[in-house]
C-alpha cells in the first residue's frame, strides 16, 4: 500500500522506480512503442504521475489506480489540443490494468476499502442523477448498443465537458444545451436529442474530477476511427 509519506519523502526516487508503470499506461493509450527521449506523450504522463504524487490522499483509494486516471486524462487532454485530434474509443482490452494488478497487487484491506469508496462514489453519482430526473435504470434503457455510436457519443461528450459554457449551463438548468452543442460539434440535432440522457451522463462524469472510479470504469483509449 502506498502511503502519502512515501510520495512526499522521495518523490523523484518513487517516480524513477515506477517509470515502467508510466510507460505501460502511456504506450497502451497511444497504441505504439514510445521513447523517453523523443515522445511528448511520456513527458505528459510523467507530469501527470508527479501530480498524482502531489495530490494523492489515501481516501482516494489505491494510488496506482488514481495515478492511471490522472495520466489518461492528461494524455487525452493533450491529444485533444493537438492538430491530429485522435478518435477516442471504449477499450475492451485494458492491458495496463493487468500491469497494475500484477505489479501492485491489492491487499484484502485495500480491496475492501476500494469497494467501499466505489460504492460511495456510485451513491453520490446516483444522487446527482436524481437532480436531473435520471437513474441508472433509465440510463440502461437510454444507452446505445452499437459500438460506433457509443464511441461517437463518447467523443462528443468529452469535447463538451471541456467547454465551461456548456458545463455551466447543464449545472444551472439541469439539461443539455442542445443548440450550443450542435454549433460546437457540428452534429445533427436529432442525434443529440435521441441520446441526450447518455450524453448528459458522460459529461457529468468527465466534468467532475471527484469521480475517479467512474472515469476509470469508462476505460477510454485512443483508437482508430475505422477500428
Amino acid at each position: 500500500m502506498v502511503l502519502k509519506e512515501e510520495l512526499i519523502g522521495s518523490r523523484d526516487d518513487f517516480i524513477e522506480k515506477n517509470k515502467n508503470f508510466i510507460y505501460s499506461i502511456t504506450s497502451n493509450i497511444c497504441k505504439r512503442n514510445l521513447q523517453w527521449e523523443n515522445d511528448d506523450e511520456l513527458s505528459i504522463a510523467l507530469i501527470a504521475f508527479d501530480n498524482a504524487c502531489k495530490t494523492y490522499i489515501e481516501s482516494k483509494g489505491n494510488f496506482f489506480s488514481y495515478a492511471k486516471v490522472l495520466i489518461k486524462n492528461a494524455l487525452i487532454d493533450y491529444f485533444r489540443k493537438t492538430s491530429n485530434n485522435p478518435y477516442l474509443i471504449f477499450n475492451s482490452d485494458d492491458k495496463e490494468l493487468e500491469f497494475i494488478d500484477s505489479k501492485n497487487s491489492l491487499t484484502s484491506y485495500e480491496i475492501q476499502q476500494e469497494n467501499l469508496r466505489r460504492n460511495e462514489e456510485i451513491m453520490a453519482f446516483s444522487k446527482e442523477l436524481n437532480e436531473y430526473k435520471l437513474s441508472f435504470e433509465v440510463l440502461v434503457e437510454s444507452s446505445p448498443s452499437h459500438r460506433d455510436t457509443k464511441d461517437k457519443l463518447l467523443n462528443l461528450a468529452f469535447v463538451c465537458s471541456k467547454e465551461s459554457f456548456i458545463v455551466d449551463y447543464i449545472y444551472s438548468n439541469k439539461m443539455l444545451p442542445i443548440k450550443q452543442i450542435c454549433l460546437l460539434t457540428g452534429e445533427n440535432r436529432k442525434l443529440i436529442e435521441k441520446w441526450r440522457r447518455y450524453i448528459l451522463t458522460l459529461i457529468l462524469i468527465f466534468s467532475n474530477e471527484e469521480y475517479i472510479y467512474l472515469r476509470s470504469y469508462l476505460n477510454i483509449k485512443v483508437g482508430d476511427i475505422n477500428e
